[in-house]
């Protein structure tokens, strides 16, 4: 399937502009001092990453020199959601040995600047893939398989790096990860869902139930998929930027794997929590598995990843819970927002069904 590139940029969105005066003159006083020539460089000029669904993100033009910045998403966050400071440390040093990683420059606790924490990192251009193969990345048979393969590559290469090598040891728990998160998870769930049970909560009750152990730690990028991984024009086979860290800790790396699945084209009828994957021409669910374990020289028994799998699918429809919360709290003006409640309960429902058959 071939498709057009989905805009990059757009003007900003009603309701969501910054104090851009504030915004700049922080820039130019604050920036690393081997971007001095880019903070007296004359011009100022803003657009939004459109795409996201949280944190507002933003490329800022000094000079001729782009910048990304972003702050968390305006109205009620959750607990420990959308941490910028967080973000900011992982991307200021986690490059120097993930190169996917984009540089962290600059971040900023001052709320009186843009209203909120916001954390400043360079630019890379380059192609992210939607619903479909965009033509600058058909330049291989099967690109859609390319591009599968290569983003279960860049997770396992990710999980490679040793936390005590970028100075990032004390990022994160790994003893109890899992436990943890399914306890974080249940409340976020109780504080935002319309209704008390069902089977998003069976879900969590479930997997507290049958928690696996853990095998292996690392990083976990906590959500990684497709559409946070960017390519070169031509090269369909290598992931070249990865986005979105904020919630970046220490744990089970068999989680970020369990996350990607969530997202992966599974059979038909069967909810996914990105729709329109199916026309890609993706490597299946397997395959992903397989590429990423050979990688990395791990053997996971298959029901245990089905647990992985759910987990995944079930932390995401307690996000999308929460992003059609603020929708309905009016915190947001972005419509797909409005659509988000619809994709909760069958995702809850493709993670019951794997917990069963596991």
């Amino acid at each position: 399937m071939s498709g057009e590139v989905r805009e990059e940029l757009a003007p900003v969105r009603p309701g969501e502009d910054l104090d851009w005066v504030a915004l700049e003159a922080h820039l130019r006083s604050h920036l690393p001092e081997d971007l001095a020539h880019v903070a007296e460089a004359e011009g100022f000029e803003v657009l939004q990453f459109p795409n996201g669904s949280a944190n507002l993100t933003y490329r800022v033009v000094l000079g001729d020199t782009p910048l990304v910045v972003r702050r968390p998403p305006f109205g009620q966050i959750a607990v420990g959601a959308h941490d910028m400071g967080r973000e900011y440390r992982v991307l200021s040093r986690l490059h120097a040995k993930y190169p996917r990683a984009p540089r962290g420059l600059l971040f900023c606790e001052d709320t009186e600047v843009v209203g909120a924490p916001f954390l400043v990192s360079e630019y890379r251009s380059g192609l992210v893939v939607w619903d479909s193969v965009p033509d600058a990345l058909r330049t291989v048979d099967e690109p859609g398989r390319a591009i599968g393969l290569a983003v279960a590559e860049a997770l396992a290469d990710l999980h490679e790096v040793d936390p005590d090598d970028v100075g990032l040891a004390d990022l994160g728990r790994p003893e109890g990860y899992l436990g943890r998160q399914v306890a974080g998870w249940t409340k976020r769930w109780a504080a935002v869902a319309s209704q008390p049970e069902g089977p998003v909560w069976e879900v969590g009750e479930k997997l507290a139930a049958t928690l696996p152990e853990t095998r292996v730690t690392g990083f976990v990028h906590n959500d990684f998929k497709i559409d946070n991984c960017q390519f070169a024009p031509g090269d369909p086979g290598t992931v070249v930027s990865v986005f979105d860290w904020d919630m970046t800790t220490l744990g089970d790396p068999l989680a970020d794997l369990g996350t990607l699945l969530n997202y992966w084209p599974g059979e038909p009828g069967q909810a996914n929590a990105v729709p329109g994957l199916d026309g890609l021409g993706l490597p299946t669910r397997d395959e992903v598995v397989e590429r990423y374990l050979a990688r990395r020289g791990l053997d996971v028994d298959p029901a245990v990843m089905d647990w992985y799998e759910a987990f995944g699918c079930w932390k995401t429809a307690v996000i999308l819970q929460q992003l059609y919360a603020r929708f309905v709290r009016g915190e947001t003006t972005d419509q797909r927002m409005g659509e988000r409640g619809a994709q909760v309960d069958p995702l809850g429902l493709r993670a019951l069904g794997l917990l069963h058959a596991s």
